[in-house]
């Protein structure tokens, strides 16, 4: 079974490069702030996996398993 931690890590940390090197670039518009928004969600999509973890963790019936 994959971890699913590895993709999270790298398409969040893949978001946020794209968007230093944007603001670096002197792009502003849209792109930017899909970039940062990629980012932002990344990380609290990390979140929800360290809350779903715990939950499964604690024995609780409604938490994911295998986080």
């Amino acid at each position: 079974m994959v971890s699913l931690w590895i993709p999270v890590i790298a398409g969040t940390i893949l978001w946020l490069v794209a968007f230093v090197v944007l603001l670096i670039c002197g792009v502003r518009g849209v792109w930017l702030w899909t970039t940062l928004a990629g980012g932002g969600l990344g990380l609290v999509g990390m979140g929800i996996m360290v809350w779903q973890r715990a939950a499964s963790r604690r024995g609780s019936r409604f938490a994911q398993r295998n986080l």
